[in-house]
This record gives structure tokens, C-alpha cells and sequence, in this order.
């Protein structure tokens, strides 16, 4: 068993280590790539306050680069009795460079190191949801606009209730992602905030340039704490996601009949052959309840714990981690999906649609002079004798309403959003590391 960086004399019992370590080695393939990189800005930091020589900086720097490629081609691998990315890493280095890869660690302690992988990682992650996010808005929106006037049944207390349409349906999925990403805006600037030099939660004795890493990683400010805030955002991302699956389920059954999945994004029965089920959508709605689940994961196993650090935290990467994929997995079938779908454009022709138009009626009366009271008893009167008519014709014009979407609103407010990421900034950052 190769020693660990922390071991003295002592090696640490075997059945000891498993437990310990569980699946942290696993989990740290995802950082691998981002300790690299907080690696590059901590030495070039450490060279600027005299730690390391210039000479042995682009050494460093050099062989760190020839490892981020192999990190990014995806062949880094932490080899059997290595604890960790950091522990493997460094030994790369030390195989290439003798002493001089042992120096990388001055000034920082594990804690903030896994810290900072934790914050490039999921700044990382946060990047790809938004453009999956954007991509989906941009499909509803496509299709809000497109059957616009299509209308269809709303439903209260899944009561048969008041006219929609189409145009509203899609389009208040779209607005939701806006204000998904409002939030996901918020968690990002808590994320993009550097925790190098805070060594085990207490600073360090070295005098740490610690803005001159911020600088170098792209960082807005200094900081410490990221997944519970992150996780919350992306509940609320599942959360759409999820509505959106239950409607397509419901709206694509014939008892509905508003929608209709094209056949090759439906599976089969083995008993009955008419079947088409939805079951990527269901899939979609158990994957993104999970998700939803996230945040209260990570409190209960972070919410009774003191100051300062504790190896309970490493149980919150296994939940934290792979979830990005999931729901990126989750985003790229629903877009994909959404931006076949067929729309049912005569739903409206059956009668038993009809009472939808009550309210409609009620107000035409109203407009005409009739009190409101008056109108809305005439209406419940021929409604009970079976004698209620009305065209199937809606003219609303109000802001947000069928026959005025502001879908153009809801894409500029989607732009303005978008852009205050300014995921620019870091990327020109890494370029920057990386030598690019």
C-alpha cells in the first residue's frame, strides 16, 4: 500500500482505509482536470512571493499542462493505494520532476484545495446548464410562438376550467427557465468565489497572494462555500423539468389526446401491441424528483456539524457531483423531445370542451352592460337547461394573455440574464493558465 501524504510512521489499518476513503477516489476523476488548474495559478502565486524560483515555475507549469491534456482527453486515473486526485497529481509530478513536484503544496492544505476543485468543477457544470437551458427556452419558445393561436383546455383542481392555449403553455415553461436561471445567476456568483489560501479553514503563516489566485482562476472575490446553494438552483431547474414531463404524460394519454410524441421517442408493451409509452418523460420526472431531493441531502449531511472541517463532507461529492450529469442528461432529451412533439390543433372541436367558454360569455355580457352578477346567473341558468352556445373564439389582449404572449419580453429578459454570467471572464482565465 503506497503511503499516504499525511502518514508518519504509522500506517493506517487496511479495513480502516476502505471505509475512510470510500468513494472518493472515484468521485475525484470529476476534479481532476480543476486540481491541475488550481494547481498552475497556486505556483504561480507561490513563485511571485518567493517560494519557488522562476526556472522551477515553468518547469512546473509545463508538466502541469502536459497533465490537464491528459486529464481533458479523459485518461487520468488515480492509480490502486493513492488516496486521492491531489496525492496522485503530486506523485506525476515527483515521477517527472524529483523534489521539485513535493513543493506544489506549500501554503494550501487539502481542504481548500478540494475546495477549489469543487468551485471550478461546478462552475464548469454550471456553464454547460446554462447553454442546455438556453437551448431548451429557445425551443419553447420557437413552439410558443408556433401554435400560438392553437387553443386548448385549462384546468383547475383538474377540473375542466378556462381557455389556453398552446402559445401559454410553452411559453410558461420558457418563462420558468428565465427564473430558473435567476436563481442559478445567484448560486454562480456565491460558486465564483476563491477559497485558495484558506488553507484548513484558518489561513496560513506563508504570505499568500491570495487575489493574485483569485485573479488568475477567473474568480470574482474570495470565498468559501458553494454545493447546498448550487444544489438548491439546480432543484429548481428539475423542478420545471419535471412539470414539463407530467404535462407531456398526461397531455400525449388518449384520454387527452393534446399531444403526440413521435413513435420513435416511445417504447413498446410486451403483451400489448398497441402501446406507445412516454417513458423518456417519465424517466425525466423520476430523474428531476431526485434531483429536487439534492439540497436536503447535502443539509442533513452537513446541518449538525460545528466550525471548521470535517470528513463527514466528503459523503456530499457523491451526491453533488454526478447529479450535473443527470440533469444535463435530463435537459438534452426534453429539448430534443420538445422540439418534435406534434400539437393537436382541434382539440376545442368537442362539445365537451364547451363550458370552458362560460367565462368568456359572462364578460361579453358584462361589456354589453349587464352586471357582473346578473351575467354570470344568466350563464349557470343555460349552462343547467343545456341551452349555453358560444363560438369557441377568445380575443384577449392583455399583457400575458392568449392573444398576447410577450414572448419578446421573456427573450429579453432571458438575454439580459445570460449575459450577466459572464462566462467570458473565466474562460479568457484558464486560456490564460493553460498558455492558449
Amino acid at each position: 500500500m503506497a503511503q499516504k501524504l499525511w502518514e508518519k510512521n504509522v500506517q493506517v489499518d487496511h479495513e480502516v482505509d476502505i471505509f475512510t476513503v470510500g468513494k472518493d477516489r472515484e468521485m475525484d476523476i470529476y476534479l481532476a482536470k480543476y486540481d491541475v488548474l488550481g494547481s498552475m495559478a497556486h505556483i504561480t502565486m507561490l513563485e511571485s512571493i518567493g517560494l519557488l524560483t522562476k526556472e522551477e515555475l515553468n518547469v512546473l507549469l509545463a508538466e502541469l499542462r502536459n497533465i490537464y491534456a491528459v486529464a481533458d482527453r479523459g485518461e487520468f486515473i488515480i492509480e490502486e493505494g493513492i488516496e486521492d486526485v491531489h496525492s496522485q497529481v503530486e506523485l506525476m509530478l515527483t515521477r517527472r520532476l524529483g523534489d521539485m513536484g513535493k513543493k506544489i503544496h506549500s501554503g494550501r492544505s487539502r481542504n481548500d484545495q478540494v475546495l477549489l476543485d469543487l468551485k471550478l468543477f461546478t462552475r464548469s457544470q454550471i456553464q454547460e446548464l446554462v447553454e442546455l437551458v438556453s437551448g431548451l427556452f429557445d425551443v419553447l419558445i420557437s413552439q410558443s410562438n408556433r401554435y400560438k393561436d392553437v387553443l386548448l383546455p385549462g384546468y383547475t383542481h383538474l377540473q375542466v376550467a378556462m381557455p389556453s392555449s398552446f402559445g401559454l403553455w410553452f411559453g410558461a415553461y420558457a418563462e420558468s427557465l428565465v427564473d430558473d436561471l435567476q436563481l442559478m445567476q445567484a448560486a454562480y456568483r456565491i460558486c465564483n468565489r476563491n477559497p485558495l489560501g484558506s488553507a484548513a479553514g484558518y489561513g496560513s503563516s506563508f504570505p499568500l497572494n491570495r487575489q493574485m489566485t483569485t485573479d488568475l482562476l477567473g474568480f470574482d472575490s474570495l470565498d468559501y462555500n458553494v454545493e447546498r446553494t448550487v444544489a438548491f438552483a439546480m432543484a429548481g431547474i428539475a423542478a420545471t423539468l419535471s412539470k414539463l414531463a407530467f404535462d407531456a404524460c398526461m397531455f400525449n394519454s388518449q384520454n387527452f389526446g393534446f399531444i403526440k410524441l413521435p413513435d420513435q421517442f416511445t417504447t413498446g408493451s410486451s403483451i400489448m401491441p398497441h402501446k406507445k409509452n412516454p417513458d423518456v418523460f417519465e424517466l425525466t420526472r423520476a430523474k428531476c424528483n431526485k434531483l429536487q431531493s439534492l439540497p436536503q441531502q447535502i443539509m442533513m449531511i452537513a446541518n449538525n456539524l460545528p466550525s471548521g472541517y470535517f470528513r463527514d463532507l466528503q459523503i456530499i461529492k457523491e451526491v453533488f457531483l454526478p447529479a450535473f450529469q443527470e440533469l444535463k442528461d435530463c435537459l438534452q432529451m426534453t429539448t430534443y423531445i420538445m422540439n418534435e412533439i406534434k400539437v393537436n390543433e382541434h382539440i376545442l372541436d368537442d362539445d365537451k370542451y364547451l363550458l370552458i367558454f362560460s367565462v368568456e360569455e359572462v364578460n361579453r355580457l358584462a361589456r354589453e352592460g349587464m352586471p357582473f352578477r346578473d351575467a354570470y346567473k344568466k350563464v349557470g341558468l343555460d349552462i343547467e337547461a343545456g341551452k349555453f352556445t358560444h363560438n369557441k373564439q377568445v380575443h384577449h389582449t392583455h399583457a400575458g394573455s392568449i392573444g398576447n404572449l410577450c414572448n419578446d419580453k421573456i427573450v429579453g429578459l432571458m438575454e439580459e440574464i445570460s449575459k450577466g454570467f459572464n462566462f467570458s471572464a473565466v474562460e479568457q482565465a484558464e486560456k490564460s493558465l493553460l498558455g492558449r
